[in-house]
């Protein structure tokens, strides 16, 4: 039974080395409060149009095979996460990191939002940007970073 005020956590997956421990913490979340997990995977902006754009085959299959491998995977995480007994819901969804995220923590009236950080230095910050600062700044509801944990 959900935990009045905690129904819907979404859970942002890039692949990188800290989707493993991010998880970990947001299938906890999602137990504690009996919510349902949104895992929501963000494709790069302009990845999606490649295979639509006139160009070498090769490129066209290239990134629809990037695309179905980055799918399956998600789905597998989701997959694993069901056979624990949670309610769980994965997407891949285009456009920029951020942007995107906080548009499906507002579509998806999330009620909380975990995600890892990589430790990118001030240098990176100041010429990138940091997805993980942008959706602490502007997010609707509290928000979990796990941080990568050096090896």
């Amino acid at each position: 039974m959900p935990t009045e005020g905690v129904r819907n956590i979404v859970a942002a997956i890039d692949f990188s080395g800290v989707t493993d421990a991010m998880l970990t913490e947001a299938r906890r979340q999602a137990r504690a409060f009996g919510a349902k997990l949104w895992l929501v995977h963000v494709q790069p902006p302009g990845s999606e149009f490649v295979g639509f754009e006139v160009g070498p085959t090769s490129i066209r299959q290239s990134v629809a095979g990037e695309l179905r491998q980055e799918h399956r995977r998600l789905q597998q995480y989701a997959d694993s996460i069901r056979d624990e007994g949670l309610d769980v819901t994965a997407m891949l969804v285009p456009g920029p990191a951020a942007e995107k995220i906080l548009a499906e923590t507002q579509r998806l009236h999330a009620d909380r939002v975990v995600l890892g950080s990589h430790g990118h230095g001030a240098l990176y910050h100041l010429l990138v940007g940091s997805v993980c600062e942008a959706v602490l700044r502007k997010a609707p509801c509290p928000v979990t970073v796990v941080p990568v944990r050096p090896r």
